[in-house]
């Protein structure tokens, strides 16, 4: 039997993309899941995917706070347990630019990005805790970087900043944080395909590798960048 058998994994954003890949991943890796996202029939995909033995969907909307933690009631009613958390839901906007981007696309990345990060760690840490559990979080190489009028880049810098603060605010508790900082992803995050770019599943791996450490590893980040296309002679 896995040694993660009985351990539940909470992530959001877990509908398409890293979220979904990583549930995959973790699924083969012993994990139960607690699925959430907004759109109900892909999560109930995902769970028929896997088994509803392996899966369990909720739906939330991240910028809710009070749904989050209906979210967060539901994994518990259903597994009585939350080991670990990937907070993983986020969102970005174009055109970029802070002379002329419409603001709204900018209170939407600010409310996934950095409050729904916030929102979930808020309720589900107790749980975490008394399971001296693991707390992941997607943030990016635009949040290690500074990108010209990006204020997707801003909001990311925001989640490493979560991140730093929550590793020293959990210290001596037996939590490990990891920030997970992809570089660009072919996902449906863009509206078409991105070449030269990293898949879903390269950074499931590194989830896995920050998960599959020994108690005594605590894997701070993981900036995962794509190999430079070669050169043509």
């Amino acid at each position: 039997m896995s040694e993660n058998q009985d351990k539940v994994m909470l992530i959001t954003g877990a509908s398409s993309g890293i979220g979904a890949e990583t549930a995959r991943h973790v699924a083969k890796a012993g994990y139960r899941l607690a699925l959430t996202a907004r759109s109900k029939d892909k999560l109930d995909a995902l769970v028929a995917e896997l088994g509803a033995n392996r899966a369990f969907a909720v739906t939330c909307d991240v910028t809710d706070y009070e749904d989050q933690v209906r979210m967060s009631e539901a994994v518990l009613a259903h597994y009585g347990r939350i080991d670990v958390v990937f907070a993983n839901a986020g969102t970005g906007a174009r055109p970029p630019g802070f002379a002329s981007a419409p603001v709204e696309g900018w209170q939407t990345m600010v409310n996934v990005n950095i409050l729904g990060a916030a929102y979930t760690l808020r309720a589900t840490l107790d749980e975490v805790k008394k399971r001296r559990g693991h707390v992941l979080l997607t943030g990016s190489v635009a949040g290690r970087r500074t990108l010209a009028g990006s204020m997707y880049s801003a909001t990311k810098w925001a989640v490493s900043a979560i991140g730093y603060g929550l590793r020293e605010e959990l210290m001596g508790t037996g939590v490990r944080v990891t920030l997970i900082e992809p570089g660009m992803v072919d996902t449906p995050f863009f509206k078409g395909p991105v070449p030269d770019a990293l898949k879903a599943e390269d950074v499931a791996r590194s989830v896995i590798y920050a998960l599959s450490q020994p108690r005594h590893v605590d894997v701070h980040e993981l900036l995962v960048l794509p190999t430079p296309p070669v050169e043509s002679d």
